[in-house]
């Protein structure tokens, strides 16, 4: 029987994800991802916890509150490199993998590399609850 070394388990473990990274940027280019999975249904967040000129991202979707009492959803997922986007900031949705933010109030993009908007999801707020529109 063959024992295999840790080293030997972290190294191809190591080469996996380096592989599944570069394949996930290839795969998009400027054309934009994949369709993106089945977001999640039920109330998505409250209003209240959406902070004004700022939003949240839940799954696989961003709500933000451009001006105060207005609400917009797009999708997390960046048209650049199909990455998630992780932060909201200074009026702009912002993606880790290669420096493209969004505008909260439209998607818009304000800086590259990505050329494409995030593109937008139907949303329906009741109350304090906001949910994806069915």
């Amino acid at each position: 029987m063959t024992e295999t070394t840790r080293r030997a388990v972290l190294a191809g473990a190591g080469a996996a994800g380096i592989g599944v990274a570069l394949a996930g940027c290839s795969a998009y280019g400027d054309t934009g991802p994949a369709p993106a999975k089945a977001a999640p249904t039920g109330v998505l967040v409250k209003s209240s916890d959406v902070p004004v000129g700022g939003g949240k991202i839940i799954d696989k979707v961003v709500v933000t509150q451009p001006v105060k009492g207005t609400f917009k959803c797009f999708s997390a997922i960046c048209t650049h490199a199909g990455c998630t986007v992780n932060k909201i900031a200074d009026g702009k949705i912002k993606c880790p993998c290669h420096g493209s933010a969004y505008q909260v109030a439209d998607g818009s993009v304000a800086n590259g590399p990505a050329t494409q908007p995030l593109p937008p999801v139907d949303i329906t707020v009741t109350g304090d609850d906001i949910s994806l529109k069915h």
